[in-house]
């Protein structure tokens, strides 16, 4: 059973051998890695790996390697010591929260613990050759969609959580519906790189009046967190005209466009896409997923539905 308090790991090796331990000990081990900042969602995935494993580790890190240089790295929300007390208050609690210095240092410089300290972010790749330099692609799955306005996004995140489950070599991860092609590249970049961890798919969690909930909704003001709601309400709306047979994805996008546009808010993308291989489709013959990312005021906010309709042959 996990204690009250979880273990605090920050170095690589220490985070290795417990893992290691677990498993001597003949413990199924599951893994959540986040950013920090952690909301109902986040918690949700943690129970989930609780229900399915002895021992739970949490990640908390910030990956530079994500984000652009205009992007939002120094902004991110942390809150380390409240995430800490949010872990704990769970039900069966959390036995490890791994919380690492720069794991693209490599002994040459210090780096900060990831979501402390006031310094700028270091980059990813410094100047003098010594650096980080390799990358994992998952090269069709990362192209569309998010990958299409931030392109070093998915090369990012496939990296990092191939050094994470190489440094808590879990046997179960779970990952988040709301971010859909981070799932879908994840369980793409295990199966071909041939992982023994298997990849979980957890439903979206949502505030009460539907919006999903996410880290960047503590920037929203007032006023546009209420326009944000259109998200949620046109993909609703889609989802509904699809089950009466509107099965033409350009009326479908157009019906989402229109409302958030209406709201106020500031279309990214808003695609209907196969739920494997993200490709879109122009109309509805199998298991889709309708993926939005929309700008209201400075915050971009995703959200997405699967639409799984009972098609005649």
């Amino acid at each position: 059973m996990a204690t009250t308090t979880p273990k605090l790991i920050s170095d690589k090796n220490e985070m290795r051998n417990w893992s290691r331990s677990m498993r001597a000990q003949g413990k199924l081990i599951g893994f959540v890695p986040t950013m920090g900042f952690l909301h109902a969602g986040h918690l949700s995935l943690v129970s989930q790996a609780r229900s399915l494993c002895d021992v739970v580790a949490v990640s908390i890190y910030v990956n530079p390697g994500q984000f652009a240089p205009s992007e939002d790295l120094s902004t991110y929300p942390s809150d380390f010591q409240g995430d800490l007390r949010k872990l704990a208050a769970l039900p069966g609690g959390v036995d490890v929260v791994f919380h690492p210095h720069n794991l693209y240092d490599y002994g040459h410089n210090s780096g900060d613990v990831a979501g402390e300290g006031g310094g700028p972010a270091a980059s990813c790749v410094d100047g003098d050759g010594s650096g980080h330099e390799t990358w994992v692609r998952v090269e069709k799955l990362e192209v569309g969609l998010c990958g299409k306005s931030r392109p070093i996004l998915f090369r990012g995140v496939a990296t990092i959580v191939t050094k994470l489950f190489n440094i808590v070599e879990p046997d179960l991860a779970v990952f988040g519906k709301k971010d859909y092609q981070q799932l879908r590249v994840i369980q793409r970049m295990v199966r071909d790189l041939d992982f023994s961890i298997k990849v979980i798919g957890a439903e979206i969690t949502r505030e009460s009046d539907g919006l999903a909930m996410s880290s960047r909704n503590v920037h929203l003001s007032p006023e546009e967190r209420k326009k944000a709601l259109s998200i949620n309400k046109s993909l609703l709306k889609a989802k509904s005209a699809a089950e009466d047979g509107e099965v033409h994805c350009e009326k479908l996008s157009n019906l989402v466009i229109q409302c958030i546009a209406e709201a106020g808010g500031r279309i990214d993308y808003a695609e209907i896409v196969d739920q494997n291989n993200l490709e879109k489709v122009e109309q509805i013959k199998g298991p889709v997923v309708f993926c939005i990312a929309a700008w209201f005021g400075k915050v971009r906010l995703i959200d997405n539905m699967e639409i799984n309709l009972s098609i005649g042959v």
